[in-house]
């Protein structure tokens, strides 16, 4: 399996933010759903989705054990001020 040159990115390659994977699945979804694009472009924009799903669940889930660790264990409602 080729690897990616260093001027080309890894396509592959998760977003380092979960900011940026957002904006990323969003435009993947707005993509998927114009229903423009071929079968194959579709398979693999669906499951780059999946990845970035994935990636933004476990993103979330570190800063909920985060919070817990700074809660003594407990995770409390949130509290807008």
């Amino acid at each position: 399996m080729p690897k990616a040159s260093p001027s080309q990115p890894d396509a592959t390659a998760l977003p380092a933010t979960y900011e940026a994977a957002m904006a990323e699945l969003e435009g993947l979804v707005a993509r998927l759903e114009s229903g423009d694009l071929p079968l194959d472009q579709l398979l693999t924009n669906y499951q780059r989705g999946a990845a970035l799903l994935q990636h933004c669940r476990d993103k979330l889930q570190a800063v909920e054990d985060q919070i817990k660790v700074l809660d003594d264990g407990v995770l409390k409602p949130w509290k807008a001020q």
